[in-house]
């Protein structure tokens, strides 16, 4: 049976390009912390400092961290919640968004528009 759910990459590309539309001036970026790398690459990488659980987005000018889900399935992994509650506990924002949709509706929560 064929999984119609679009993939976490689509749902945060059209998010991105849409925040970027959106706010013109607020920075945004990604943290390229998944995907599949080899054994070289992710060793490499993790010696420059990547660690896994950090979330997908970060919007520096609000401290809001996003980690971003599929609209469907999607769970936080242990890490992902260790970081969530040590980055809350510094006073910074954080969300998880179940594809783009939700993860728009909720920034705009976030800036009370």
């Amino acid at each position: 049976m064929k999984n119609d759910t679009p993939s976490e990459h689509a749902e945060q590309s059209l998010f991105v390009q849409w925040f970027r539309r959106t706010y013109k001036d607020v920075r945004i970026f990604a943290i390229p912390n998944g995907g599949h790398r080899s054994k070289a690459t992710a060793m490499s990488l993790k010696v420059e400092g990547v660690c896994s659980g950090v979330p997908d987005l970060y919007i520096p000018e609000w401290h809001l961290w996003i980690e971003m889900k599929r609209q469907k399935g999607g769970v936080l992994s242990p890490t992902q919640k260790d970081w969530r509650d040590y980055l809350l506990s510094i006073g910074d924002g954080w969300l998880i968004a179940k594809g783009f949709e939700d993860a728009a509706k909720q920034v705009k929560e976030y800036r009370h528009e």
